[in-house]
């Protein structure tokens, strides 16, 4: 079966990105349904039985391989040239190295595309450095697709681009951040900032997952609805400054095709 490659910061991170592209993939897709999609692809890991990898394990996992498979996985060489003119950015030597292995990979997988998905925490190199990587890959064979998603500045601003109040609790909550941070997270959600070691809880007003823990009662459930459940067109209207649009239309670009086409 096809098999798209997840690499995620956390099962969050595969979950929001997974369902979102599911999303598209049955938006622009006329015959495709939701119950199809099971049928059409599967969402992978870089260790088969598994449905993302994380960016923290890649090393390891690129040990395990070299160390049981027969052939070692090619390793990616800049000329001195090369490096001069474009010196890597951060995540580039790592989603290379995940690149290489995925070709390996693809001699005994049908892999058609990666996904990378990562939070940007103020560092909006990451995004240079995936692109990079991207730009290494294209043209070869077999081909594959590389999607990116870059959150500004991390995960949980997606969600607040899609979270809608669904009851008077939920509105005077909201009403309340609002009055406090003087925006509205939702519309706003890239003007938020992580504050990880602040244990006050009226110092992390800005904090988005403090924002988030907030208005969802820190219920997954709940908290899966804004991205599962809210039009697209709001996640489109909304998330041009966290980068949540971007993903969508690299979703619509890459694999839409793949899947339409059935291959």
């Amino acid at each position: 079966m096809i098999e798209f490659i997840v690499i995620g910061e956390s099962r969050a991170d595969a979950d929001i990105a997974t369902k979102l592209a599911e999303r598209i993939l049955v938006e622009k897709i006329d015959w495709l349904e939701p119950e199809y999609l099971q049928y059409s692809f599967c969402w992978s890991g870089l260790q088969e039985n598994t449905d993302h990898s994380c960016w923290r394990d890649i090393e390891k996992i690129i040990g395990d391989f070299e160390q049981t498979s027969l052939l070692r996985i090619p390793k990616y060489k800049r000329s001195r040239e090369t490096q001069a003119r474009e010196p890597l950015k951060p995540d580039a030597a790592r989603a290379i190295k995940v690149l290489n292995l995925v070709r390996f990979l693809q001699r005994t997988r049908d892999i058609k595309a990666v996904v990378f998905i990562r939070d940007l925490d103020n560092e909006p190199e990451r995004r240079e450095g995936l692109e990079q990587a991207r730009r290494q890959h294209l043209n070869q064979s077999p081909k594959l697709e590389i999607a990116i998603g870059t959150a500004n500045g991390k995960r949980e601003a997606w969600v607040l681009n899609g979270f809608l109040p669904l009851n008077e609790e939920e509105q005077r909550i909201l009403d309340e951040i609002k009055t406090e941070l003087n925006f509205d997270p939702c519309l706003e959600s890239h003007r938020l900032r992580s504050i990880r070691t602040e244990p006050d809880p009226k110092k992390r007003i800005r904090d988005p997952k403090f924002v988030v823990a907030r208005l969802t009662g820190e219920n997954w459930e709940r908290e899966c609805k804004c991205w599962a459940e809210t039009d697209l067109q709001i996640l489109r209207e909304r998330g041009v400054e966290t980068g949540l649009t971007d993903y969508l239309n690299e979703i619509e670009a890459g694999l839409v095709p793949i899947v339409s086409a059935g291959r």
